[in-house]
C-alpha cells in the first residue's frame, strides 16, 4: 500500500467519463449507496461525456480516480485513449497522481491494451458487480493495477512473454544503478515525485534527477513509456 492511501483522511475523489448519462447516474446512485452502508468513501466530483469535456474536468478537478470509458465521442477519434493522452502531464506534474481506471462495455484486446498504453491502470468491464468496482476504484487509487480476469491475459500477451519470466540478460536494465532501479519502478507503478521521495528517503530534487537520469539512458521519453517499458520486462 503506497502512503498516499495510507494517510488518506477523506474520500476517494472520482470523476466519471461515459457518454451515456443514464450510466454515469447510475454508477454514482450505486457508488453513494455503498458508501452510505460503510464501503470505501468515494466523492464524485465530475462528469464527462466526451473527450473534450473529459479533459477539462479531470485537468480542473484533479481526482485520485478517472472512471473512464473507452468509446468517446470528439478528439481525435480514439475516445479514452485521446483522454489519457491528452491528460498525461497530470502523472509526472507536482501532487498527488490521477489515475485512470478503464470501464467499458467492450472487452475486445485492442481497446484494452490501447489504454493500457496509453497510461490506464486497469481495465474492467460493465458487467462488474458495485462491490468489486469499488473495490477496483480503492485498489487503482492505491496505485495497483486491476483488470477483469479474462482481460489480463491480453495485457500479458501484449507486453512479454508468460509472467515473472524475464531475460537472464537485460542490457538496458543494466545502464541504470541501483538506486535508479528503485525510482524506476516506483514511478512506473503511478508514485508522484513526492511519494517517491518518502518512501526512499531522499529529496523531491534527488528523484527528479533520477527519473531524468533513467528516462535519457533508456532512451524513453516519458513516465508512460517507462510503464510500458517496465510491464514489458514484467518489473511492476
Amino acid at each position: 500500500m503506497t502512503d498516499a492511501m495510507q494517510t488518506r483522511t477523506g474520500p476517494i475523489r472520482v470523476v466519471l467519463v461515459d457518454d451515456h448519462r443514464m450510466f454515469r447516474t447510475g454508477v454514482r446512485s450505486e457508488l453513494a449507496e455503498l458508501t452510505a452502508a460503510g464501503g470505501v468513501a468515494i466523492d464524485v466530483v465530475g462528469e464527462a461525456a466526451s473527450v473534450e469535456e473529459a479533459v477539462a474536468i479531470v485537468r480542473d478537478t484533479r481526482p485520485d480516480v478517472v472512471l473512464l470509458d473507452v468509446h468517446l465521442p470528439g478528439g481525435r477519434g480514439r475516445g479514452g485513449t485521446d483522454v489519457l493522452l491528452d491528460c498525461a502531464g497530470l502523472t509526472t506534474e507536482p501532487g498527488p497522481p490521477v489515475r485512470f481506471l478503464a470501464l467499458s462495455v467492450s472487452d475486445a484486446a485492442d481497446d484494452v491494451i490501447s489504454v493500457i498504453r496509453a497510461g490506464a491502470r486497469g481495465y474492467v468491464t460493465k458487467t462488474i458487480s458495485p462491490r468489486d468496482l469499488l473495490a477496483a476504484i480503492r485498489r487503482v487509487a492505491d496505485g495497483d493495477a486491476v483488470f477483469s480476469p479474462r482481460l489480463a491475459g491480453f495485457v500479458l500477451d501484449a507486453f512479454g512473454a508468460a509472467a515473472g519470466e524475464v531475460a537472464e540478460v537485460d542490457e538496458e536494465l543494466d545502464r541504470l544503478s541501483a538506486r535508479e532501479r528503485e525510482v524506476m519502478r516506483l514511478i512506473a507503478r503511478g508514485y508522484a515525485y513526492k511519494e517517491v521521495a518518502k518512501e526512499l528517503f531522499i529529496s523531491v530534487k534527488t528523484v527528479e534527477t533520477h527519473v531524468s537520469s533513467v528516462l535519457r539512458k533508456l532512451q524513453l521519453s516519458n513516465r508512460h513509456e517507462l510503464t510500458a517499458w517496465a510491464m514489458h520486462r514484467h518489473l511492476l
